[in-house]
């Protein structure tokens, strides 16, 4: 084409909505389907309409008024209003890459990413059957399963349903009454555990023994009653975590689970102690001792809550996303503790010349290594009053401390509270959003759709192909000649190498982000082919 060419204006149709531009201005952003589409012949193009002179496009009008002002600027925005997946999909179809996305508008493009990753973590149960989690499609595809095949098969279509039962709160009316037990077995066993250490609930009980050697003792034993209590609790936490272990889908992941660990750290000292209770007193008593100890264990059941809690979740994942923010406060403080200690001690000595003997003494700075507390202490705001300095130049460094404290613990408060607010919303929505059923069956893919090659019957898109490599004439004429005669073959991929451009920081596996596809018949046409009507 002659340079009187890029000044042609040319009409782009896109989901009902017309677009005029230069053609020049769709060359501005090399190897992206409106380049090529600028470069080409309009009476090969299968989107070209000769009878309104425009081409047409199916795709979503107001994002590609973004796109093609991308063209006319230079500058890539994605408003707020726009979802991210959407905006990710257009760009795929357009071939432009996502990291030519304005800084500005990047963390709103992110946002749905970021968005996607944590939703995951709420998903229930977390040991899931296959990777949808969907239990009713797992029991579904087993209902075909008799008894009469035995009690494999039978055990197989309820594994999944007994799992759910204790796993997932939400997936029925039973489950739900089991976690309303489980909450009540452990809070009764956290209130055993409180109320035993009151006087109230202690009985003095005699230990004697044959042995002339010994004299009869006697020690402080809890009551019978919360032993009943305790008892209780620890049968049905055994037989909750026996069922979840036999129902549970991956072994391994259950035994690596946290809570799972703390579940069985908090049991087996009962009956470890119930054991050798029986014993005599003089064998059992050291053992005894230390499992008496070791109790303080029963209290980890407090994160079983987690399970049924999502405020836990929501703030065990707040904490997690803020670990940065929280190394950054640490060092903040410690920072500000090193400072203010060495001021405080060199304050407190310049103020102690001007004092008399009697409150000299009297000074609590001794050190900077003292100080440390005093500085942790006045900068977190507590203030508990057993150091405090005596000279006024020492006061005036306790109140910048205070000051300093107020500001430092304030900046990264923002941060940590709005991500509990992204993941409390996020835990809502996936509690209340409905299940998805597909009525509709499997939609067909157009050959020019950017979700062509995530197909799996169109692995070919991909087989033995580099990430710039196109698909030659040659292959193309062998894709046709195995075509049947009444099917419309169009070979993805311009017959020309499509640069990749900045390869993304951001990105990720190439093979599972959608590919820019382009027919062959956009850009050549035999020589006695008529101009065809269609769409891309």
């Amino acid at each position: 084409m002659g340079k009187n060419d890029d000044y042609e204006r040319i009409i782009l149709n896109v989901g009902g909505l017309r677009h005029e531009t230069y053609r020049s201005t769709l060359k501005t952003v090399p190897g992206t389907r409106l380049a090529h589409l600028a470069e080409a012949d309009p009476r090969c193009v299968s989107s070209f309409d000769p009878y309104m002179g425009e081409f047409f496009f199916d795709r979503h009008p107001m994002v590609f008024s973004l796109i093609l002002n991308y063209y006319r600027t230079g500058k890539l925005h994605c408003p707020a209003e726009v979802c991210g997946p959407l905006f990710e999909e257009e760009l795929a179809f357009w071939g432009i890459d996502e990291t030519d996305i304005e800084a500005c508008c990047w963390m709103n493009y992110r946002h749905h990413r970021d968005a996607e990753e944590a939703l995951t973590k709420f998903e229930s149960p977390d040991l899931n059957y296959g990777q949808d989690g969907d239990i009713d499609d797992s029991v579904s595809r087993l209902d075909g399963c008799s008894r009469s095949q035995g009690p494999i098969h039978y055990w197989k279509l309820w594994q999944p349903k007994i799992w759910a039962l204790f796993e997932d709160p939400y997936s029925s009316r039973a489950a739900r009454f089991i976690a309303f037990a489980s909450l009540f077995f452990i809070i009764g066993s956290i209130t055993t555990f409180c109320l035993e250490t009151h006087e109230y609930f202690n009985i003095k009980v005699n230990r004697n023994d044959t042995s002339l050697d010994h004299l009869a003792e006697s020690d402080m034993d809890r009551h019978p009653t919360l032993t009943i209590i305790e008892g209780i609790c620890v049968i049905w936490f055994t037989f909750e975590f026996i069922i979840r272990i036999i129902s549970c889908p991956n072994k391994l992941a259950f035994i690596k689970n946290s809570l799972n660990i703390i579940d069985f750290v908090a049991i087996w000292p009962f009956y470890l102690e119930v054991v050798l209770s029986g014993l005599s007193p003089k064998a059992a008593k050291d053992v005894l001792g230390f499992l008496r100890v070791v109790r303080f264990v029963r209290i980890l059941r407090i994160f079983k809550l987690t399970r049924h809690v999502v405020g836990l979740r929501v703030l065990g994942q707040t904490l997690k996303a803020s670990a940065n923010e929280f190394l950054l406060l640490i060092i903040f403080l410690a920072l500000g503790v090193l400072i203010f200690a060495t001021m405080i001690y060199y304050a407190e000595l310049l103020g102690s010349f001007f004092v008399d003997k009697s409150t000299e003494q009297k000074l609590h700075f001794k050190s900077i290594p003292i100080g440390f507390w005093w500085a942790v202490v006045t900068m977190t705001t507590l203030g508990y009053g057993d150091m405090y300095p005596k000279t006024w130049p020492g006061m005036i460094v306790g109140a910048l401390c205070a000051v300093a404290g107020v500001l430092t613990i304030a900046m990264p408060v923002p941060v940590i509270v709005n991500n509990f607010g992204m993941y409390y919303s996020l835990a809502m929505a996936k509690q209340k959003l409905p299940k998805k059923k597909n009525k509709y069956g499997q939609r067909p893919v157009h050959v020019s759709s950017s979700q062509f090659c995530k197909m799996e019957g169109n692995s070919q898109c991909y087989k033995h192909r580099g990430e710039t490599s196109p698909i030659t004439k040659d292959e193309s004429a062998d894709l046709c000649e195995a075509a049947l005669p009444h099917e419309e073959v169009s070979p993805p991929i311009c017959p020309n190498p499509i640069p990749r451009g900045r390869t993304s920081s951001h990105g990720r596996d190439w093979r599972k982000r959608t590919t820019l596809l382009l027919p062959i018949g956009d850009l050549a046409c035999a020589p006695d082919q008529e101009p065809s009507n269609g769409h891309l």
